[in-house]
């Protein structure tokens, strides 16, 4: 993390995060983007071609990572995929993520060169490399599933949810990703798998849930910072909305969309007011449908509950070691003590970076958060 002056949220407007796709993953990440059906051909293919080094490898106790973005998502997934047991989709997996072992079996062919590794385009002080975790699960979910990102539709997945040909290719796939890191344990994140636990849970009933949020006032100030950052550096680099929208992050920029959780009128509702410039007013009200969403499904869902661990952005930076010890508990991952102080080392809340609300605008984000917000131990004050 990296620390400067206070700003406003909306002064991020002015910035340009510098995206950068090179010529040969923009034209290779169309390929994959506009053929979803030979891809998953292809993914096909590579598993019987591989069958022999998956044959003994089966799914244990998959990871899922989710929460609305800027919930401490990435965190989590750093620090988790840090451990030995662990594989994790990378940075250099994309673009040809449906064939993960051939693609990485050419990879571990191609002379090293030394990485530096770069704030992300986030400008949050997270650094990345090629070999850095990142969150591309959801090419996956939109080659079988066009319309997840459509706000017109329902992204619901729940336990009757079924697709018998991606839940055969997502399993081969984790599998194959298992085999070619070496290792036991898959770890992903999701940011859209909030609204698909139910059906993870169904198709892994041993998985581990974490599931991210932070204080509602805090939050939107973050988001809104990404939501300038991102518009900014796609309209100064338009192969960057492209590479958006192929890896599955509608979350900010140019075309930003909602998750519609079952309530038409309300994304209805939050897309018009993001359209007509009401930045707080839509994302307090997004922060609450998201949440109430998933408060309904663990009060309504007990199994599915015991299997998540709510994670508390506030309580990751202020109580870091004691989080990521109760992280590692429950995700079933031993870790040395000493480990865990490492990984606690530097994390805290940011200083970057600091919300200026109105005092209007602050009553507007509690009066239409506060109910879903005090449903996860969240006071009325903010402490904002």
């Amino acid at each position: 993390m990296t620390t400067s002056s206070a700003q406003d949220p909306r002064s991020e407007a002015s910035q340009d995060p510098g995206f950068t796709v090179p010529t040969w993953m923009h034209v290779l990440g169309g390929w994959v983007n506009r053929s979803p059906r030979t891809w998953i051909k292809l993914g096909n293919l590579e598993t019987r071609v591989v069958q022999d080094a998956i044959a003994d490898i089966t799914v244990d106790r998959p990871v899922y990572v989710s929460g609305l973005a800027r919930s401490g998502t990435t965190i989590l997934l750093e620090r988790l995929a840090e451990h030995s047991h662990v594989a994790t989709h990378r940075y250099a997996d994309f673009p040809p993520l449906l064939t993960p072992y051939w693609w990485n079996r050419w990879l571990a062919l191609v002379p090293n060169s030394q990485e530096v590794a770069q704030e992300r385009a986030h400008k949050d002080g997270i650094t990345i490399t090629s070999q850095s975790p990142e969150a591309f699960e959801e090419m996956l979910w939109m080659a079988f599933f066009p319309h997840a990102h459509d706000p017109n539709h329902c992204a619901v997945f729940d336990r009757q949810a079924s697709h018998p040909e991606f839940e055969r290719f997502y399993d081969e796939h984790i599998r194959k990703l298992l085999a070619v890191r070496q290792r036991q344990r898959y770890v992903a994140k999701g940011n859209y798998n909030l609204v698909r636990l139910g059906y993870l849970h169904r198709l892994y009933p041993e998985a581990r849930f974490l599931v991210a949020i932070r204080d509602p006032v805090w939050h939107i100030a973050s988001l809104m910072k990404q939501q300038a950052l991102f518009t900014t550096g796609e309209t100064n680099q338009p192969r960057a909305l492209e590479h958006m929208r192929r890896v599955g992050h509608f979350e900010f920029g140019l075309d930003r969309r909602a998750i519609n959780v079952g309530d038409d009128t309300m994304t209805a509702k939050i897309t018009e007011l993001w359209e007509t410039g009401q930045e707080v007013e839509g994302w307090a009200h997004y922060w609450a449908d998201i949440y109430r969403h998933v408060a309904n499904l663990l009060d309504n869902d007990p199994a599915l509950r015991d299997a998540c661990l709510v994670v508390r952005y506030e309580d990751l930076c202020s109580q870091p070691e004691e989080m990521l010890t109760r992280v590692h508990v429950h995700s079933q991952l031993s870790v040395e003590p000493q480990a865990l102080r490492e990984a606690a080392s530097g994390l805290h809340a940011p200083t970057y970076y600091r919300p200026k609300f109105s005092d209007r605008e602050l009553t507007l984000i509690r009066e239409i958060t506060q109910p879903v917000a005090a449903r996860f131990g969240y006071s009325n004050e903010s402490g904002y």
